[in-house]
C-alpha cells in the first residue's frame, strides 16, 4: 500500500515522535511504501486565505496544498496523528484540513447524476484513514461515562464529519491514553499496539457509518424513522453498534 502519515507534533523527541518513526519504520518492514507530512516541520501554514476560496475549480492552488493534493491522490491509506488538545486538533493540523480539503477536493464534489458526493463517497472514496493520537486523560475518564466524554464522540467531528464526510473509510482509532506520564512498560505496550494495527492496516472493518446516499436518510438528511428506531444521539449513525 502507499501510506501517507500526517504528523502534528511540535517535539519529535515527544512520545508522539517515538512512535511516529516506529510506525514509519513497521510499515516499510511490512513493505509498504510511505511518505510523510510532518506539519511542524514543514512549516505548515493553517491560516486559509481568500485566495484559496474556489482556487481548486480554478486550477490556481498554492503549490504546498498542490503538493499535499498529490500525497492524497498517491495514497491508499492516510494515518493522522496528534494531541488531543482542547477536545480537538492542533490548530497546525486543523489547517491543513482547512487549507486541503478545499471546495471541489475535501468537499463540494458532485458525481455525474448531479447528486453530493458526501459522506461516504467522494473525491477520496476508497482510501483508509486511521486516527493515531495521545491525549493526557486516563481510559475510564474517556469511557461512555468519563467526565471528557467517550473517545469516540470527541473524535466524531474528524471522523465523521472530516475523513467519511469526504469519502474516506475510517478505521478505529489507535488511542494512547495518559500520554503525559508513560512508563517504559506502557510505551512498549502503546508501540505494541499501533504497530499490530499498521499490520492489519488492509484488513481492519472500518467504523460502519451510514452512507448518505444509502437510502437511510430522507431527503432532508434526517435519519429514516424505521433505522435505529427510538434512539438519538451520535451512534444512530452507525449501523451497527461499534
Amino acid at each position: 500500500m502507499n501510506v501517507l502519515w500526517v504528523f502534528a507534533h511540535p517535539e519529535p523527541r515527544s512520545l508522539s515522535g517515538a512512535l511516529r518513526d516506529d510506525g514509519l519504520r513497521t510499515l516499510r518492514e511490512l513493505g509498504h511504501d510511505v511518505r510523510e507530512s510532518d506539519l511542524y516541520a514543514m512549516k505548515w501554514n493553517p491560516v486559509v486565505g481568500a485566495a484559496d476560496f474556489g482556487a481548486y475549480e480554478q486550477d490556481r492552488l498554492s503549490p504546498d496544498i498542490v503538493a499535499e493534493h498529490e500525497k492524497l491522490r498517491w495514497a491508499d491509506a492516510v494515518v493522522v496523528q496528534f494531541p488531543l488538545w482542547w477536545y480537538g486538533l492542533p490548530a497546525i493540523l486543523k489547517g491543513w484540513f482547512d487549507r486541503v480539503f478545499v471546495k471541489g477536493f475535501g468537499y463540494g464534489v458532485r458525481g455525474e447524476d448531479g447528486r453530493t458526493l458526501r459522506y461516504g463517497e467522494g473525491r477520496l472514496a476508497g482510501k483508509r484513514a486511521v486516527v493515531v493520537l495521545t491525549a493526557g486523560a486516563r481510559e475510564p475518564a474517556m469511557g461512555p461515562r468519563g467526565v471528557n466524554g467517550a473517545l469516540a464522540d470527541v473524535l466524531f467531528p474528524l471522523h465523521h464529519g472530516t475523513l467519511f464526510y469526504a469519502g474516506m473509510s475510517v478505521l478505529p482509532p489507535v488511542p494512547v491514553f495518559g500520554a503525559d506520564r508513560v512508563s517504559g512498560e506502557q510505551f512498549v505496550k502503546a508501540r505494541d499496539l499501533l504497530r499490530s494495527r499498521l499490520r492489519a492496516l488492509e484488513t481492519t472493518e472500518p467504523i460502519p457509518f451510514r452512507t448518505q446516499n444509502s437510502g437511510d436518510y430522507d431527503d432532508d438528511l434526517v435519519l429514516r424513522p424505521d433505522r435505529a428506531p427510538g434512539a438519538e444521539g451520535l451512534a444512530v449513525h452507525l449501523t451497527r453498534a461499534g
